[in-house]
């Protein structure tokens, strides 16, 4: 019972993944910066569980974004080809895309900074890295 009073769990209604209370502490500014480099927690906290998942997170993130802005891209190269008139379309594509990212990955930094592990919207429940 002691063990469970030294252990946090993730703040999250679909999961039951138990962070130790330390691992928190010392490791939520590496899962903070995860939402800016994947990968720093997985060199600088590597045997955190709760940086892992912060990597995860980021780099879900990043998946995310790169593949949005494939889709925009061919999307915009059809729509230039047909009128070079929908350009005011094509940029708020981009824009609208662009502020969805930056939301996500601002809830997702500021869960990480405060020892929170709750899952992005829409893409968190995928695991990757385990």
């Amino acid at each position: 019972m002691d063990e469970m009073n030294d252990k946090k769990r993730v703040n999250s209604a679909e999961s039951a993944e138990i962070y130790e209370e330390e691992d928190i502490k010392q490791n939520k500014t590496m899962a903070g910066l995860a939402y800016i480099l994947f990968f720093l927690p997985l060199i600088v906290c590597k045997d955190s569980r709760f940086g892992r998942f912060h990597a995860n997170q980021g780099l879900l993130l990043l998946i995310l974004s790169v593949a949005g802005y494939i889709a925009i891209s061919i999307v915009t190269t059809i729509l230039a080809t047909i009128t070079w008139r929908l350009f005011g379309f094509i940029a708020l594509l981009y824009s609208i895309y662009g502020l969805f990212i930056l939301a996500i990955a601002i809830y997702g930094l500021v869960n990480g900074l405060n020892g929170k592990a709750k899952e992005l919207p829409v893409i968190g429940k995928y695991r990757i890295i385990q």
